[in-house]
């Protein structure tokens, strides 16, 4: 135990010195120790809390075979975990050491620690043979020397062999030398002659003492032949011979021959060469020794990683009758060929990794080792290819595989990271290892939806409770994280809570009408949708919806006073001498509804053969269309049909009494007839010409204008903003077009009066958008060219009935000034043509009043 601190407080002071900085903790213990046996406070050579160990994972990983180390957690020691014995570990090696780490957690860190096993004199020394035998000829002089077997002992340092003893005799000394592969060598010394016929054999007894306190011994029977005489030694060139062979050379290669002499002749003087076996080694397992020759072969297998050299003792013996033999020593050295490639060992692996892992946090734990020597086994190790991962050093060939790059599971989430290491041999080698890493999703991808703006068309009067629309946003994360739950966010359009108009389902992101809209209350409202996934923290993003409620043709037309008079008598009285085309009545009416659903046509519903009335289809004006004769009644019952051009059509009608009076004096109507023909041109023809030109003029000027602020700013920013264009159509009819507003101005084909119908599109573009109703319920979105807008107008049929036709014209809002002139051109050819449709509308307006 003494022993123990004292190592302790060594390799303390010795790390003190070194600093902390290597991350190296070095202990030492003796082997054989129970289970249980504090090494050192791991903890606070640390400098680790230890309240903090538990929470951080403080653990030991070894490279070896067996967990010989544990750390006791509520302590902070270091403890010994299973029974070491040092000769198992560290066979044949005189310094044993185990080298382990120390790992902890949050943030993670890696510590080297070397335990130092000390030998305790747990073995005796051991001869291998049981007896050994010497012949001996009577005719040996004092002084002659013999070798003698070694002991093996398992323990190393001070506890291995020592000292050998023999036993008491007269004859034999012993003489031990230190130094070779096995320490100390023992020989016997002939100290007095032998006499074959006093003592054939002599029983000596060699004993080996090693150094242990107590000391242990092993003892070896040596027998003494007595032979008779032979008085010529053989002697070999050399004492010692070297030689060198690379490792892996072919079996039957030569690496040395032997010479040895002998003065004598015949069978003593010839020579026969052998091996001389001590201890556990057996060179003819590896090396084939001619007898004859003495030339030395490869037999076995040369490795230099298993032995680096080979210390082989020889002899040569005569053939006498009592053969006389030489002993020699003959050292090999086996040269180190690059033939093994770097182990790559991953000795922990920390996955499967978060995508948030911050750069330097620890992956993996590699170890790289080469069995060849020298530069031959020096590796270098490498992350091959791009991946967000290199690799750090630890300590010489340890490293730690780091996060070098930030991790994204969505594109990538697994990594098979390739390690390569190669040596410095000549050709070198590697070796390529593939750790596979797994990328664990964290919530770090809000739900996107595809568009910013969403736009839902909805029919007024549509069904309570249906889906409208289905909204969806998509969020690249997995599981938990992408599960995504869509919410109302609360607007009021004109002070109505959102919630009480519509419903989301929150899983499939259905939209849900609550009630029926009426477009003539409300025609479009927004809200936002909000799309949260199920993550901690839980993230979200928007979407705006537009609602655009459609029109349908559910309100009928109404008349307006006074027909429409609750409990008038509705009367009109004309003169007998009406002309053809005097002005009999005018018949109002406005439809709720917009667009097609708004356009009104009146219509006469009259007997057959009554062809006296006829009626304008957009303006509601009744009016002669000939004089009467005396076959016309007096009396004319007349009934007016208003129908808009609905699909279906709605209608009102109205009845009217027209009364034939003999002169225009007995009418009482608030309209007279005024002729339209006039025999000279009256001052208020002159009024009215004055009227047009001025206003001819105005719209004149304004034009000029206009056109000259386009050419002015055609390459400007404000070219998005186009100038508003007139166009002109086959059947007479004009457009007048904006970038934000588009009128349609239909004429009438009625021979003598034209009606004017100017109205707005029904609903506007949204965002570069045309929106066509094919009827029924089917909606089709149309996308236009950016520069582009389409454009339609409606034109009435020659017969002036209430179908209404749709063309569609595309015109350019952002074309060149040559385009503009052009169409100011076709303007001013347009506005001359309907100037004077237009003064017969303003005359007859003026008639009538």
């Amino acid at each position: 135990m003494i022993h123990l601190v004292v190592s302790w407080v060594f390799g303390w002071l010795l790390l003190c010195l070194c600093g902390r900085s290597a991350s190296q903790l070095s202990y030492s213990i003796s082997e054989e120790v129970n289970k249980g046996t504090v090494v050192g406070n791991i903890a606070k050579d640390l400098n680790l809390n230890i309240h903090d160990i538990q929470s951080r994972n403080l653990r030991i990983v070894s490279s070896h075979g067996k967990a010989f180390f544990d750390v006791n957690l509520p302590t902070g020691n270091l403890v010994v975990d299973e029974r070491i014995d040092r000769e198992e570990v560290c066979p044949n090696m005189a310094r044993c050491s185990l080298r382990v780490q120390a790992v902890v957690s949050d943030p993670m860190n890696v510590y080297r620690v070397e335990v130092s096993v000390s030998d305790i004199n747990d073995n005796s020394p051991e001869f291998i043979e049981e007896s050994f035998s010497l012949n001996i000829s009577e005719s040996m002089s004092p002084g002659e020397r013999y070798l003698l077997p070694v002991a093996e002992d398992a323990d190393t340092g001070s506890n291995s062999v020592k000292s050998y003893k023999l036993s008491q005799n007269e004859y034999f000394s012993l003489d031990v030398q230190s130094g070779g592969e096995h320490g100390l060598s023992a020989e016997l010394v002939l100290q007095k002659g032998l006499d074959r016929e006093k003592l054939p054999v002599l029983n000596l007894f060699l004993t080996a003492v090693d150094g242990g306190k107590p000391a242990r011994t092993g003892t070896l029977n040596i027998n003494v032949n007595v032979l008779d005489v032979n008085d010529n030694t053989p002697v070999f060139t050399r004492s010692l011979y070297k030689a060198r062979v690379y490792e892996n050379t072919a079996v039957g290669t030569v690496v040395i021959r032997l010479n040895a002499t002998d003065l004598d002749e015949g069978q003593n003087g010839k020579i026969k060469y052998s091996f001389i076996k001590r201890g556990n080694s057996d060179p003819s397992n590896i090396f084939d020794l001619n007898a004859d020759t003495g030339e030395i072969k490869v037999k076995g297998e040369l490795d230099y990683e298993e032995t680096p050299a080979y210390e082989v003792r020889v002899q040569a013996t005569d053939h006498g009758n009592f053969p006389r033999s030489a002993h020699a020593k003959l050292l090999i050295e086996v040269i180190d060929e690059n033939d093994n490639a770097p182990e790559i060992s991953v000795t922990s692996l920390m996955t499967p990794l978060k995508e948030d892992a911050e750069l330097g946090t620890i992956v993996a734990l590699i170890t790289v080792n080469d069995k060849d020597g020298g530069k031959n086994g020096v590796a270098v190790c490498k992350v091959v290819g791009s991946v967000p991962f290199k690799l750090k050093s630890n300590y010489k060939n340890e490293y730690s595989l780091v996060v070098d790059g930030a991790l994204d599971r969505e594109n990538t989430s697994v990594y098979n990271v390739t390690v390569k290491a190669t040596d410095e041999g000549d050709p070198p080698l590697s070796t390529i290892k593939v750790i596979t890493v797994h990328i664990s999703d964290v919530n770090d991808n809000a739900p996107v939806f595809m568009v910013p703006v969403i736009n839902v068309y909805l029919r007024e009067n549509s069904q309570t409770g249906s889906v409208i629309d289905t909204i969806s946003a998509v969020d690249p994360d997995l599981d938990h994280n992408a599960k995504v739950i869509y919410t109302l966010l609360e607007s009021s359009p004109r002070n109505i809570p959102i919630s009480s108009m519509i419903n989301i389902n929150s899983a499939t992101g259905d939209i849900i009408s609550l009630q029926s809209f009426n477009y003539e209350e409300l025609k479009t409202f927004q809200f936002k949708v909000q799309a949260t996934d199920s993550g901690v923290p839980p993230l979200s993003s928007n979407v705006t919806v537009n609602v655009f409620i459609l029109d349908e043709n559910d309100n009928s037309p109404t008349i307006l006073a006074p027909y429409s008079e609750h409990g008038s008598v509705n009367s009109e009285s004309i003169p007998y001498s009406a002309e053809a085309g005097y002005f009999v009545a005018k018949i109002r009416a406005v439809d709720a509804d917009s667009g097609y659903n708004a356009l009104l046509s009146y219509h006469l519903s009259e007997p057959k053969g009554n062809n006296l009335f006829r009626m304008g289809t957009s303006t509601g004006e009744i009016r002669t269309k000939r004089r009467m004769s005396d076959n016309d009644l007096k009396t004319h019952p007349l009934v007016v049909l208003v129908s808009d051009n609905g699909d279906p059509s709605l209608s009102a009608t109205v009845s009217i009494e027209v009364v034939v009076v003999e002169s225009a004096a007995d009418i009482q109507t608030q309209f007279r007839h005024v002729p339209m023909k006039e025999e000279s041109f009256s001052d208020l023809n002159l009024y009215l010409l004055i009227a047009i030109v001025s206003v001819s003029a105005i719209f004149l000027l304004s034009l000029i204008t206009l056109i000259a602020v386009r050419c002015h700013r055609t390459d400007g920013g404000l070219g998005r903003y186009s100038a508003p264009m007139i166009t002109t159509h086959p059947d007479g009819s004009w457009s007048y077009s904006k970038s934000t507003q588009q009128y349609d101005v239909c004429f009438s084909s009625d021979t003598l009066k034209s009606d004017v119908v100017v109205f707005p599109a029904a609903f506007p573009p949204v965002d570069g958008e045309l929106i066509s109703i094919n009827g029924g319920d089917t909606f089709t979105r149309t996308q236009t060219l950016p520069t582009k807008e389409k454009v339609g107008y409606f034109s009435r049929n020659q017969n002036s009935s209430s179908k209404i036709s749709r063309h569609p014209s595309v015109i350019d809002t952002q074309g060149s000034c040559g385009e503009t002139f052009s169409s100011f051109l076709t303007s001013i050819s347009i506005f001359v043509g309907y100037s004077l449709r237009i003064n017969e509308h303003l005359a007859s307006f003026i008639s009538e009043i």
